[in-house]
């Protein structure tokens, strides 16, 4: 077999047996590190979009709601048939919208750090990671320098996906002489690695689903504070009434525009690691399966 150098007497299950425990003890580690840093990424994200968003609203969008506000009930108090516009900093002004925000962008900072990931994933999908001849059958003699090209990765992808689906099935194969085995093993790490995608994702969906809720707050806290001020309305006054009304309505519409947006995302998200999925189980069975070979 060209690229190869056979060694004669190799015990494929031998070799197999002893790679097992070095690969699942580098994938642990991997783990362990990518755990902290994903969770630190998430925290400091957060943050900084506090940090961000509060700034924009202590600056920019209260002082301006405010002078806005003061203007309009100048106009009010000298002509009572003045009509109160809307104005976009005070829709935006009261603590619920604030809060939407923070959590959409950190919502949107956890998107692009898994976005980006599974598109590094998705690019290997055109690279030639077993580096063989054309239409070359692979037999179980194979299995050791399969291996060894694999762990001569970089490090940063060497624990991706692909790899590590082609490396299951061809342990599997080595371990069993079968073919099915490593066909099943392939189909085994992709629909795990699928699984555990789609599981990491319940915090952003919880985000989507807290945005809402924080914008019915809102409705709740401006309904209340309408109420409490229906006596005023009685007597002809009706701007506290308006004020709360408008906290009420506002904190909703927001809170529903942003949850669309990043639903849409989401989305967007999940269809890349379904196809990130499918693409990989489709690479090994095309690349590697459909060319391994039992010998008599």
């Amino acid at each position: 077999m060209q690229g190869f150098k056979k060694k004669k007497g190799n015990n494929p299950l031998v070799v197999w047996r002893a790679d097992t425990p070095m690969h699942m003890e580098r994938y642990k580690e991997t783990m362990v590190k990518k755990l902290p840093l994903e969770l630190m990424f998430q925290l400091f994200s957060l943050l900084i979009g506090f940090i961000l968003v509060h700034g924009v609203y202590v600056t920019v969008i209260r002082p301006q709601a405010d002078a806005f506000l003061a203007g309009e009930h100048a106009q009010m108090a000298a002509n009572t048939e003045h009509v109160q516009q809307r104005n976009f900093y005070v829709v935006m002004r009261d603590y619920e919208q604030e809060a939407c925000l923070v959590l959409m962008f950190w919502a949107l900072a956890i998107l692009g750090y898994k976005g980006v990931h599974s598109f590094r994933q998705q690019r290997q999908l055109d690279e030639d990671l077993l580096q063989l001849p054309g239409g070359l059958p692979l037999g179980v003699e194979d299995v050791r320098e399969l291996i060894q090209r694999l762990n001569e990765l970089p490090s940063g992808s060497r624990d991706f996906l692909l790899p590590r689906a082609l490396r299951s099935a061809i342990q599997r194969f080595g371990a069993t002489r079968n073919v099915q085995d490593a066909a099943t093993a392939l189909d085994a790490v992709c629909a795990a690695e699928g699984e555990r995608m789609e599981s990491e994702l319940s915090t952003i969906r919880y985000i989507a689903w807290a945005i809402p809720s924080v914008g019915f707050i809102g409705t709740v806290r401006g309904i209340g504070a309408a109420l409490s001020q229906a006596h005023q309305a009685v007597e002809g006054d009706i701007t506290g009434v308006t004020q709360s009304l408008g906290v009420a309505f506002n904190s909703t519409f927001i809170a529903l525009v942003i949850s669309i947006v990043l639903m849409f995302f989401v989305h967007q998200l999940q269809l890349m690691q379904e196809r990130l999925v499918l693409d990989s189980q489709t690479y090994g069975d095309r690349h590697l399966v459909a060319r391994l070979r039992v010998h008599p």
